[in-house]
């Protein structure tokens, strides 16, 4: 599966955007934070490895996009789970960029093993510290995702540390 793939695919949930506000109930959901870094220079670096995909592609991930994060660029994620190469369709669906915020929420697509969404966003706070948040909200959407249960909660817990962990580390 290619960018040239997904034009045809539809969102696979009804809550487009939640992400930036109450997440909705149905859904499991993800919400972890932590200081990534200080200074408006560490935010200019953390702010641009989440809009060019950077972060999932230091998290592990390889990332093939229609272009840098915009609103509306379609992107496939590929994961290796043990020897299964997961694929993940999704569409880019809020962008924010502030001079002291700046993420994006993807969507997911047919095919994608989840249905829901998930925000990266980096903020500058007032002390100096710059905050990374991932928030999600999704639930099966594959037979295997089903199958995996609490397992397969565990996985998007630990890929979420991997994209903070993507904030933090030094170029």
């Amino acid at each position: 599966m290619t960018t040239a793939d997904l034009a045809d695919l539809a969102l696979t949930y009804d809550e487009v955007g939640a992400t930036s506000g109450t997440l909705p109930v149905g859904y499991h959901h993800l919400d972890v934070s932590r200081v990534v870094g200080q200074g408006r220079d560490w935010f200019d670096v953390a702010a641009a490895r989440v809009l060019t995909w950077e972060v999932q592609r230091r998290a592990g991930l390889t990332v093939d996009a229609s272009g840098a994060v915009a609103l509306g660029v379609r992107a496939v994620l590929r994961m290796r789970v043990g020897p299964v190469l997961v694929r993940a369709p999704v569409e880019v669906v809020v962008v924010t960029v502030e001079p002291d915020r700046v993420g994006f929420a993807y969507g997911t697509l047919a095919g994608h093993p989840e249905r829901g969404e998930e925000r990266f966003e980096v903020a500058l706070r007032a002390d100096g510290a710059v905050e990374a948040r991932i928030r999600a909200f999704s639930r099966p959407g594959a037979w295997f995702t089903h199958l995996a249960g609490p397992v397969g909660r565990r996985l998007q817990r630990s890929t979420a540390a991997r994209y903070l962990d993507a904030l933090t580390q030094p170029s």
